[in-house]
């Protein structure tokens, strides 16, 4: 079957959780991260690993040396 695991990185839980032990952190220094800028900088994050990831992707097919198939 299909091998359903993936990335820690890819994990919208675990970005939660890093922002959520984060937001206290930075209380200290003045600042406030709300439940609603969590949820946005999770969401910002998870996008921009996708962008990433298919960059990535993208420029190790042109720089491949050897042809698909």
């Amino acid at each position: 079957m299909f091998d359903q695991t993936k990335s820690l990185f890819a994990s919208k839980t675990i970005w939660g959780a890093l922002l959520a032990i984060a937001a206290p952190v930075v209380g200290v220094a003045g600042y406030t991260i709300t439940a609603a800028d969590q949820s946005e900088i999770v969401t910002l994050v998870t996008s921009a690993m996708s962008l990433v990831g298919g960059a990535v992707a993208l420029w190790g097919r042109i720089t491949a040396t050897k042809k698909i198939g």
